[in-house]
């Protein structure tokens, strides 16, 4: 199933994307796409449905979240061997761990918001990880059946936040609108093989960022048993697995998002994501 959130910021109501493309009202059979839903039973009781049963959804409305209230976000870095190098870093001998503020998130196609005083807003394609289940130390052969589903995270970044402010990853992670994720929610029974993925992202139809999962340092079931040792996951946390190589801090010269900027990503089955960049404006207002 692809799950989705649709309609105004704030106001998004549950839906689901049926095999033709056509979009399903879910509102009178959950009242949102939330931890309850993802759950195994959750999850059986809505793929028990019959799509042409449910109200469609005329035009084109916008896609927010495809999860409400999501608990955390974990993000990776450095999991992909060529953006270490491209940054200058060590490849990691385990799992490099960070948090993204859930105020960050926003949804697949909403615009970006440079920050104040920012002058290295950058880009990162992921693969998102969404727990159905809790996980507390599993082991990787039991990690994946605690994953309701997958879907695309930019995973923006500024990098003078990052690492020129007293080194904590967070600050630069975590401005507004720097967690686009979506449009939708894959359900794992639709991902055979989470490290069989392509993904990609251009700015301004430059292609960038050309990846497999396959060249993942840490697979995504390593990381979902590897993060439940040090943290209890629960349905509707987010794990961010790492991007690959190809960011703007590893271009030479460095290139970074400036208004006006057209960011392009997406990933094979998951769909794909399009945010025109602004600045923020004195007033607190973006324009």
């Amino acid at each position: 199933m692809k799950l989705v959130r649709y309609g105004e910021p704030g106001k998004e109501r549950p839906a689901l994307l049926d095999d033709a493309g056509v979009l399903r009202e879910l509102s009178s059979i959950v009242d949102d796409i939330e931890a309850q839903v993802l759950s195994p039973g959750g999850l059986a009781r809505l793929a028990a449905l019959d799509p042409q049963t449910l109200p469609q959804i005329d035009g084109q409305p916008r896609y927010g979240a495809p999860l409400a209230r999501v608990g955390k976000m974990i993000c990776v870095g450095m999991n992909y061997a060529e953006h270490a190098a491209e940054t200058n870093a060590p490849v990691p001998t385990e799992p490099v761990l960070f948090m993204k503020a859930t105020s960050a998130i926003v949804g697949a196609n909403d615009d970006v918001i440079i920050p104040r005083g920012s002058e290295k807003t950058d880009w990162e394609v992921e693969l998102g990880v969404v727990i159905g289940s809790m996980a507390r130390s599993v082991a990787p052969e039991q990690a994946l059946a605690h994953v309701a589903g997958y879907l695309v995270v930019n995973d923006l970044s500024e990098r003078a936040f990052q690492f020129e402010h007293g080194g904590q990853w967070v600050k630069g992670k975590s401005c507004d609108t720097f967690g686009p994720i979506g449009p939708y929610l894959v359900t794992a029974d639709e991902v055979p093989d989470p490290q069989d993925l392509h993904l990609w992202l251009e700015v301004n139809g430059h292609r960038y960022q050309h990846g497999h999962t396959r060249t993942m340092i840490f697979g995504v079931a390593a990381l979902v048993s590897y993060i439940s040792r040090f943290m209890t996951l629960l349905p509707g946390d987010v794990i961010s697995t790492g991007t690959p190589s190809g960011v703007g801090l590893g271009q030479k010269p460095p290139v970074y998002l400036r208004a006006g900027d057209v960011i392009e990503l997406g990933i094979d089955g998951l769909g794909r994501q399009r945010q025109r960049v602004r600045a923020h404006a004195e007033d607190g207002h973006a324009r």
